[in-house]
């Protein structure tokens, strides 16, 4: 690939090694075991500046939000077993069932499969003028921590929430993920929102031994200051980053290595058949070399967001995160 990102539209709390060793012995303690691909199909073992790198698939590659017939949690962990994954991360709006019952047969079906349970996605916004709103995000939230617990997950992809201004998402990625702010507040109320939302997160965050990671998303998270502004404002060793490859447009290697000292998860985009909203040319050996460089030690998770059937996708992008990372 080259050494560039072209988008095409219309389609200091705790030490990063103590951080590390903290959610390596979560993940062994829920019984979490690396999964073993066939000696034909293992490229050399590719590795960080912390040992080898693990890769992981989000169901959201298999489901995105519109392919029913790969939505099922339990299929999209046989299937990541089978091609050689080593963990899966969840996207809570594809679970059709939060009940105790539910969540331990996944767990069960993880383990059967050799597959850690690495990552659990989730959708919240405290980025609104209301109170009520701002409260039900934040037990939303807590919420999913508490799912995350019980699955054994441990750590959680959190949002900080945008305007609205822009109506519909598909009008949100025509103009760039920018969106003005709403009438009568501004940007500094909004970052103080997501601030104290996230803050009231925290106790639940550190009974779960959940790690919260705060997503270069839409909205104030969209740019890179705008999530570190956010983490150092908060200054908690249970809120770092997740560093989402595709959700920068432009220059997206350096505004990733601003959130890379404190990534606990990486989500690798990649849109085989062309992109759902948009494309990007992403140089994953240069994301590699970044990440080595800041002693990334985590899953990279696959987020595939293309037009091709995932079935042949999915597959493919392992294969290409494998080479490109060895």
């Amino acid at each position: 690939m080259q050494n560039r990102s072209t988008a095409t539209f219309g389609m200091p709390s705790i030490s990063r090694r103590a951080l590390l060793s903290k959610t390596l012995a979560a993940t062994w303690a829920v019984g979490g075991v690396a999964g073993v691909l066939p000696a034909a199909a293992a490229p050399a073992a590719p590795t960080t500046g912390t040992g080898r790198v693990r890769f992981a698939v989000s169901t959201y590659s298999f489901w995105q939000f519109n392919r029913e017939d790969l939505r099922d949690i339990s299929l999209c962990l046989d299937l990541a077993a089978e091609w050689g994954f080593d963990g899966v991360e969840i996207l809570h709006r594809q679970m059709t069932d939060e009940s105790n019952a539910a969540l331990q047969k996944i767990k069960q079906r993880a383990f059967v499969n050799g597959l850690d349970l690495c990552g659990f996605s989730t959708h919240q916004g405290w980025v609104s003028p209301d109170p009520a709103v701002r409260k039900k995000n934040t037990e939303h939230t807590i919420h999913c921590i508490e799912l995350s617990y019980a699955l054994g997950i441990p750590t959680m992809r959190v949002n900080t929430g945008r305007w609205g201004t822009s109506g519909s998402f598909d009008e949100l990625m025509k103009n760039r993920g920018i969106e003005p702010v709403l009438t009568g507040y501004t940007e500094e109320q909004g970052f103080q929102w997501v601030i104290e939302g996230l803050t009231e997160c925290l106790p639940a965050a550190e009974r779960c031994g959940v790690t919260l990671g705060l997503e270069n998303h839409w909205g104030l998270g969209r740019t890179p200051e705008g999530v570190m502004r956010i983490v150092k404002a908060i200054n908690s060793p249970w809120l770092k980053t997740t560093l989402d490859t595709g959700n920068f447009l432009e220059d997206p290697y350096d505004r990733l290595e601003l959130m890379a000292d404190d990534a606990v998860l990486v989500q690798a985009k990649t849109y085989y058949g062309g992109g759902l909203w948009y494309s990007l040319d992403l140089d994953y050996r240069r994301i590699a070399d970044l990440l080595k460089k800041h002693r990334f030690g985590g899953y990279v998770s696959l987020e595939f967001e293309g037009r091709e059937d995932p079935r042949k996708a999915i597959p493919q992008s392992l294969q290409m995160l494998r080479e490109a990372f060895a």
